[in-house]
């Protein structure tokens, strides 16, 4: 039945007579079974009526479970009732189960008890101070009694608990003042004090035993100077305090704190009104006003009180505008984690991490910051607030209903604990039967300490968990930077704001806010939360209307989804990466408008770190063959592609990858598209011929793509290449690979929602006049007898990429002696080189392109850099191992290796080669289109200043820039290559 010493009990349950067999089943439900049969056993002994309360207890089960109950959880309280036993008629009344005492009646009991006059608060008998502080405590005990009752046996709701506990201290302070107004005497009447709570006695959730956190504001009463008021105000506050924490011969009931006043102990200890003003715009600290947001007047001169409160309110409510205010916040709340002794830090009920303080921390910051543009968020109740927090969308309904859940259970067990021997601990116990008891007080019967032990570490590992996700959510810094009437968008502060902020179709912007924002749904209330911030990002970024325009849009098409605007919010880094995206590339929107839930993307731990070919391969060839259709299986890859692309667009965009690793991952990505796609189609080819390919096939990447360099508007240059299989007639082969190459370009080339990958195999021998595939032996054949020395330039980028391993090899090794040769070129074929690159420049250039700024084929551009460095290659890579690489950049790195070139003049080159690289990216990402000029646009050369670390009005630098960085290439250019 749960007793420990089930003998002992016994012995103590016989003097309880017939009674004991109609009790003992009740004493078993309580905490601890022992503990309760042996205070009421010496309680019917010490009561007058000790007969009558066996029979009352018999008779009413109700009244049974009320004082056991008590008598099994709180030795204190069970101490209490042996000191004064009359009082177990407290606990008779069938009124308590049902009925919650309102606050002025429990505070015009406490001022009888004193002798004082419940309607004015003021001392009316001649009680002896002693008697009065010692009857001020009797009386606080008799009501916490009744509530204790009430908790233990009728589920009473925590929050209740809590409220009632703060309107009896609040009763006890008034009670405590009446006193020391008999003590002071007639100096009181010089003085209006008034009590303002703060701390969880102000937000009405007071704890069992807990200092009562206080400020003392005062006034001179009418006539009267300052000095001699704030004299007496301040005696009466010191006295009132001492009558509250003093011990005597009925105990104490629990300090006053006033720590919390301006210049906290070192300051006066009461002010008035006007001197807490000035000192709260002047000199308080960021904690100060988070300690403010939970201030009430409780006792003494109400009117005062409230006058204070309106007076410091405004600046409770707009401290989060201040420098630094979510880091300060952050900051305390690690300081406090940091000083709790290692001994208790696992078991701290309140302080430690996972605990209370988690809990309300995160809730107070969300207030501050979001509480300035609507007032419904300013309950000071943890839960009220936390409720109100989350009807407005500022927290989730899953993470709001966690919080509620592990914050009850947490006080719960912190009433417990507390309840035990009424002392102030909020250390959770470590001995067994300390643990047994209040695993039983919890509610665990069958394993009291597995299963609150069991409870307790989850609801603290879903508190760490939700307070690490909101108390250090990145939006609440963004949102705290906004001023106060901006946090909470409205028509009227937008309208003002848009303009402004640089929107250059203001009207237009405020259609979309109005479609974003109206209505009382849930979406529509995160929509106001987030946008304040958005609007504010949108227009740190090139083209604020088409990022809200883009929002829009992606709004409306994954609105309707649940994790869409939860991430938005709940991931500060989601939602900037986002705007960043909408308002800076219309590639990167027309990518995400295509696919919304790409966002889901900028949420992910390493969300934008491209995926490895290898990874790309597998999933891309996998989702491709799983399809029957062709069609379908090249849509699924192509989606694939697509969600790829943006991802490396977003990482771009965000400075996360360099112009090499964009080049490389581009590359990565088409690799693996064509891999994916040459299964599909030789599949495809395989049910049509109904007979298994009779060759094998690969890919040869050339140009740009096989030097591992692609930028987001480049083809990609191919040459298929395929071997038959030992005995397939060889016409026989042939044809089926162009079967092959042809549905591959046929399936790439549908219309599609993703960006359109070109297949160009005009690097191929003869050109487009040859044929779109040969074998090895024909590629062999023909570079031996008809290779011009541009193809053996071309085959210096050809890196077989895609299709049968073996024969990618093959590849390579019949191509290597062409493009390498053992003793470089001849002086004819440098002059040739020389000669076509002149060609080139002369005809190839676009009519009306500016030579100093056409980034391909300008002085000093992409296409002289490589010219330079693929020279030097056929010079010497035939003696230079190093430099046998399709990779710009690295063929550079080797000829200064070998004393090709100094590093100065790499220095140059790879400058230049670099920065046109990067231009090139940015301006398709900026337009959604290719282009290898330079913007004359003069938003569209902003925007690509700005996505290359220009500032704003330094795109002309840009220009400048390049100019000067071509221009240093061109010299080298001129010397290395032209000679």
């Amino acid at each position: 039945m749960g007793f420990e010493d089930a003998e002992g009990a016994a012995a103590v349950l016989g003097k309880l007579g017939d009674a004991a067999d109609s009790l003992v089943h009740l004493l078993a439900v309580t905490a601890d079974p022992d503990q309760a049969t042996r205070y009421l056993a010496e309680l019917t002994e010490r009561a007058d009526d000790g007969t009558e309360l066996l029979e009352d207890l018999i008779d009413d089960e109700g009244f049974a479970m009320r004082l056991l109950l008590v008598l099994g959880a709180s030795s204190a309280l069970g101490d209490h009732l042996l000191h004064h036993p009359e009082q177990w008629r407290e606990l008779t009344s069938p009124d308590l189960g049902s009925t919650r005492p309102p606050a002025f009646a429990l505070r015009a009991d406490l001022l009888r008890a004193v002798g004082a006059d419940p309607a004015s608060a003021t001392p009316v008998s001649d009680m002896d101070d002693t008697a009065a502080v010692d009857a001020l405590r009797v009386e606080y005990r008799r009501l916490l009694l009744r509530l204790a009752s009430r908790d233990l046996a009728h589920g009473v709701g925590m929050d209740d608990v809590a409220a009632e506990l703060s309107d009896l201290a609040a009763g006890t302070l008034e009670a405590a003042l009446a006193v020391a107004r008999a003590r002071v005497g007639d100096a009181a009447s010089t003085c209006r004090l008034s009590v303002v709570a703060m701390g969880k006695c102000g937000g009405r959730e007071l704890n069992y035993v807990s200092d009562v956190d206080v400020i003392f504001v005062a006034e001179p009463a009418d006539g009267v100077e300052e000095t001699p008021a704030i004299r007496a105000a301040t005696q009466l506050a010191s006295n009132m305090m001492r009558i509250c924490s003093d011990h005597t011969a009925e105990g104490t009931i629990w300090p006053v704190d006033a720590a919390l006043r301006p210049e906290g102990k070192s300051g006066p200890l009461v002010r008035t009104v006007a001197s807490h003003q000035g000192y709260y715009e002047r000199w308080a600290k960021t904690w100060e006003f988070q300690a403010l947001l939970k201030a009430r007047p409780v006792a003494g001169d109400a009117a005062l009180g409230r006058e204070y409160c309106e007076r410091i309110g405004p600046m409770v409510w707009s401290a989060a505008e201040r420098e630094g205010f979510v880091t300060d916040v952050q900051a305390m709340r690690r300081r406090v984690l940091e000083h709790i002794p290692a001994q208790h830090a696992e078991r701290q009920l309140k302080l430690g991490s996972g605990g209370l303080r988690d809990v309300e921390f995160a809730v107070q910051l969300l207030q501050l910051v979001h509480g300035r543009g609507d007032e419904k968020v300013r309950c000071p109740a943890t839960l009220s607030a936390l409720a109100e927090l989350t009807r407005g969308g500022y927290v989730g309904r899953e993470d709001g209903a966690s919080l509620d859940a592990a914050y009850k259970f947490l006080r719960t067990l912190e009433h417990r604990i507390q309840l035990a021997q009424l002392r102030r601990t909020h250390v959770v116990p470590d001995d067994a039967e300390s643990l047994r008891r209040l695993g039983r007080s919890m509610g665990f019967r069958r394993q009291p300490i597995a299963e609150l032990d069991q409870q307790w570490k989850q609801h603290r590992r879903e508190v760490r968990r939700l307070h690490e996700k909101l108390f250090y959510r990145p939006l609440l810094a963004a949102v705290a930077k906004l001023p106060g009437d901006e946090a909470r968008l409205t028509p009227e502060a937008a309208k003002q704001r848009l303009a402004a902020l640089g929107y250059a179709d203001p009207v237009g912007a405020l259609r979309h806010l109005e479609a974003l924002t109206s209505g009382v749904s849930r979406s529509a209330a995160i929509q106001r939360t987030l946008l304040p911030v958005m609007l504010e990002w949108f227009a740190d970024a090139p083209d604020p209307d088409a990022g809200l325009l883009g929002f829009r849009k992606i709004s409306e098409a994954l609105g309707s989804t649940h994790w869409y605007l939860r991430l938005l919010r709940d991931e500060g880094q989601v939602a900037y990466r986002m705007a960043l995206v909408l308002a800076s590339s219309r590639y990167g929107t027309d990518l995400l408008q295509r696919a919304p839930e790409g966002v889901a993307l900028l949420g992910k731990e390493n969300g934008l770190v491209p995926l490895s070919r290898e990874a790309l391969e597998k999933e891309m060839v996998e989702v491709g063959l799983r399809q029957t259709d062709p069609v379908q299986a090249i849509e699924a890859v192509r989606a694939i592609r697509r969600r790829e692309l943006f991802r490396v667009a977003t990482a771009d965009l965000v400075g996360e990858l360099d112009v090499a690793a964009v080049g490389l991952a581009l590359t990565d990505i088409t690799v693996a598209t064509l891999e994916a796609a040459l299964a599909v189609a030789s599949a495809a080819i395989e049910a049509e011929r109904r007979a298994p390919l009779p060759t094998r096939m690969a890919i040869v990447a050339m140009g740009r793509f096989g030097g591992h360099e692609l930028s987001y508007g480049s083809d990609a240059d191919v040459m298929f290449v395929h071997e038959p299989l030992e005995g397939v007639d060889g016409h026989e082969a042939s044809t089926a690979a162009t079967h092959v190459a042809n549905e591959l370009r046929r399936l790439l080339a549908l219309p599609g929602t993703d960006p359109a990958l070109d297949i160009d195999t005009g690097l191929r021998p003869e050109g487009k006049q040859g044929p779109l595939v040969r074998s090895l032996d024909s590629y062999a054949a023909y570079y031996a007898k008809w290779s011009a020395v541009w193809e053996a330039q071309a085959l210096l980028r050809a890196d077989a990429l895609v299709g049968d391993r073996g024969l990618r090899d093959r590849f390579t090794a019949m191509a290597d002696p062409l493009r390498f040769p053992a003793d470089g070129i001849t002086d004819k074929d440098v002059r040739e080189v020389r000669r076509i690159k002149a060609r080139v420049d002369s005809e190839r250039l676009p009519r009306g392109a500016d030579p100093a700024t056409h980034l391909k084929l300008g002085r000093g551009g992409l296409a002289d850099v490589e010219w330079t460095v693929q020279l030097l290659q056929m010079q010497h890579a035939g003696k230079i191992e190093s430099l046998r690489t399709t990779r710009t950049l690295d063929a550079l790195a080797a000829a200064v290796e070998a004393d090709l070139l100094p590093e100065e003049d790499a220095d140059a080159l790879r400058q230049a080669w670099s920065t046109a690289s990067r231009l090139r990216n940015a301006i398709m990402l900026v337009r959604g289109r290719p282009s290898d000029s330079l913007p004359r646009d003069p938003r569209e050369k902003a925007a690509v200043a700005h996505l290359c670390g220009y500032a704003p009005g330094e795109s002309d630098e840009l220009v400048n820039d390049y100019l000067r960085i071509t221009r240093r290439a061109r010299a080298v250019v001129d010397r290395v290559f032209w000679d």
